[in-house]
């Protein structure tokens, strides 16, 4: 396969997920949203580490790094929205403004 096929599946998740935060109401959805595009970073990321051929692998680190950052992002953002759900009975994005208060 070339960079290019990796790149264009890269960028069809990436849509995917922008389409994805950008239309959905429900938290749960938006942060699956997220994930979706980080997981298309990655792919760009190994990608391009073994397009370039980095005797580092400074893509495939960054990758790594990224993969820490989404498991913590899903802890956190796992346990707000259950505060919210206790707290309102609902994950609706929308609703969030009654909280300013």
């Amino acid at each position: 396969m070339t960079i290019i096929q990796f790149i264009i599946v890269g960028a069809a998740l990436f849509s995917m997920g922008l389409y994805g935060v950008i239309t959905r109401k429900n938290a749960v959805l938006i942060l699956a949203s997220v994930e979706l595009m980080l997981a298309a970073v990655n792919i760009n990321l190994v990608s391009f580490d073994t397009y370039l051929q980095d005797q580092l692998h400074s893509g495939q680190i960054f990758a790594l790094f990224i993969i820490a950052l989404a498991a913590a992002e899903v802890g956190i953002g796992i346990a707000i929205v259950l505060m919210i759900y206790r707290n309102r009975q609902s994950a609706d994005v929308d609703e969030l403004n009654l909280m300013k208060g």
